[in-house]
């Protein structure tokens, strides 16, 4: 064949080390992005890090921004990667704490619910009553004490890797659009007098963008999918589980998750933040034509 016949080659088929060019490499620091041999890789939570993005170091005094170390989805690096993850684990506990001083009539007021009387005779309630709010704040309630505990253990467990590999913003916009896509499906196929609360839908966003973080990394996939067909199993075999919530996060948390990890670096933010407006005006979208449906 005739690519076969050319002469010796001339150039490499790997980069060099950015440090010891001779030394060829398939290997790249996953903040910044240049490659890096074995001796000069350094183990992070995410890939590795080439010595200067693991030491911080930028030289002689701050560095422009296009050569700042950046997260694997070009976020910026944090002091503490799992902080935003500490908060969110935080919240829900707080609010479950609330809801177990305050009771019933707490979670019966901002837990999902698509239209019904809570009390009788009372007014009807509900998303379909204007109560859009439900979609967000159900998402830090939980119906008892084990519920909240495996939720917040599978958060702590995904988001940390996810944080680090995202960055903050990226971080918040993959948890809260995943969650509001779940509560959306939940509104559009459940029963309207049906009520449901919990973090499960971010959660199963977490998965999906875990998924995606893995394939970037390619890294052995087999776990992540052992560890979601174990949950999915548990999902439509168990009585009192949302699968919608499940469902929808979980399809939205992989779209955003591939986009954040995936996208051209060149049109990286936009397609990023793109992908979650899209997913927004899913949310909207069948948010309307539930309540269209129930009014």
């Amino acid at each position: 064949m005739d690519h076969a016949a050319a002469g010796p080659p001339e150039a490499r088929s790997l980069p060099g080390c950015y440090r010891h060019p001779d030394r060829e490499t398939g290997i790249r620091c996953t903040r910044c992005e240049r490659p890096i041999c074995t001796d000069c890789m350094v183990n992070a939570s995410v890939g590795f890090h080439c010595p200067d993005c693991a030491s911080g170091r930028t030289g002689g005094g701050p560095a422009p921004a296009a050569s700042r170390p950046r997260t694997l989805a070009g976020g910026t690096i944090a002091a503490d990667p799992r902080l935003l993850t500490k908060v969110l684990v935080g919240v829900n506990l707080a609010l479950f704490l609330v809801q177990l001083s305050v009771g019933d009539r707490f979670t019966q007021q901002f837990e999902m619910l698509g239209r019904a009387f809570i009390t009788f005779p009372g007014p009807v309630e509900g998303v379909a009553e204007g109560q859009w709010y439900r979609l967000l704040t159900a998402m830090f309630l939980h119906g008892s004490s084990m519920h909240i505990l495996f939720n917040m253990l599978s958060l702590w467990w995904l988001g940390g890797p996810l944080e680090g590999a995202l960055g903050r913003a990226r971080y918040l916009a993959l948890y809260f659009c995943s969650g509001l896509a779940g509560s959306a499906l939940t509104y559009l196929i459940a029963e309207p007098n049906q009520p449901s609360l919990g973090a499960s839908g971010a959660i199963f966003g977490l998965f999906g963008a875990t998924a995606a973080l893995v394939r970037r990394l390619n890294a052995d996939m087999r776990p992540v999918v052992i560890l979601l067909a174990i949950n999915l199993v548990f999902t439509f075999t168990w009585a009192d589980i949302a699968w919608e919530a499940h469902v929808g996060g979980l399809v939205a948390g992989a779209a955003i998750g591939f986009a954040m990890l995936h996208a051209p670096r060149e049109r990286r933010t936009l397609v990023q933040y793109g992908t979650c407006a899209l997913v927004l005006v899913v949310v909207v979208g069948l948010t309307l034509l539930r309540t269209a449906q129930l009014t």
